[in-house]
């Protein structure tokens, strides 16, 4: 597993607990949720949900696949009911080639998925779960690096067309970028500067980083390397295999007041 991060909306005093989940293309997860507690789950690299629980969730209608050349991707980023207390109206994610002007078209389908969520009593929001595919530069450049920011970038793009005011709209994403916040990896100046592009495009349409990071939850323990044990933003993610922690990656950015 990846990385997990549960958070709370409060709306006309009713509270809403959502989960952002990268469950790293593993069925057995999908079998935690239902007991959960939460209203609302976005997955990221998720497979299709066993056929022993999908009488007590609902998906959208998205195929389980992650477009790309050359790969066997079984999983998609998902949102997914968990509770009655929320009702849910899935948007349909096109392909760029199929999409029509004024629909919701993803650069990569399967890293994107969005709904609107309306609570028991309250206005409704859309939310989106979002993953930052993983890249390379080109073979030419005889390069070992790979980079996500590159992903997260196109779907900023994409889920652009979810917003139609200046400062009207009312939308919460979450998900596994693969980018960290306020910092790079091993204190890079280079990639905290391209890793705060995202954020700061994010933030220009309206989207703030909320988090998760300290002091308001649990640091990640073990600490991942590099510069995390000095960084003010160290999250309280919790890594599921705490014998390799895995640097936090999976961010809340919403134009709500979760709290």
């Amino acid at each position: 597993m990846k990385l997990l991060v549960s958070f709370e909306v409060h709306s006309n005093q009713n509270m809403m607990k959502l989960i952002s989940w990268n469950i790293a293309r593993r069925a057995e997860a999908w079998r935690y949720l239902p007991d959960s507690g939460c209203d609302i789950a976005l997955l990221q690299e998720a497979p299709a949900p066993p056929a022993d629980i999908v009488d007590r969730i609902e998906c959208g209608p998205a195929p389980w696949r992650t477009a790309g050349a050359g790969t066997n991707r079984a999983w998609r980023s998902a949102v997914v009911r968990l509770s009655d207390r929320v009702r849910v109206e899935w948007l349909d994610p096109k392909s760029i080639e199929e999409a029509m002007s004024g629909e919701l078209a993803v650069s990569r389908p399967g890293t994107l998925d969005a709904a609107i969520v309306t609570p028991e009593s309250g206005n409704p929001f859309t939310v989106i779960s979002l993953y930052g595919a993983w890249e390379k530069p080109l073979t030419g450049l005889q390069s070992s690096w790979i980079y996500a920011d590159a992903s997260v970038h196109r779907l900023i793009s994409d889920l652009s067309v979810l917003i139609g005011h200046q400062t009207r709209h009312r939308i919460l994403a979450a998900g596994d970028l693969n980018i960290l916040h306020g910092h790079g990896e091993h204190g890079s100046r280079y990639w905290a500067d391209r890793y705060a592009t995202v954020f700061n495009r994010m933030e220009t349409l309206g989207l703030s980083f909320v988090g998760p990071q300290a002091p308001d939850g649990r640091r990640s323990d073990p600490c991942p390397t590099s510069s995390l044990k000095r960084a003010r933003m160290s999250p309280p993610i919790t890594p599921t295999d705490r014998r390799r922690p895995h640097p936090p990656s999976n961010w809340i950015l919403c134009s709500l007041q979760p709290v």
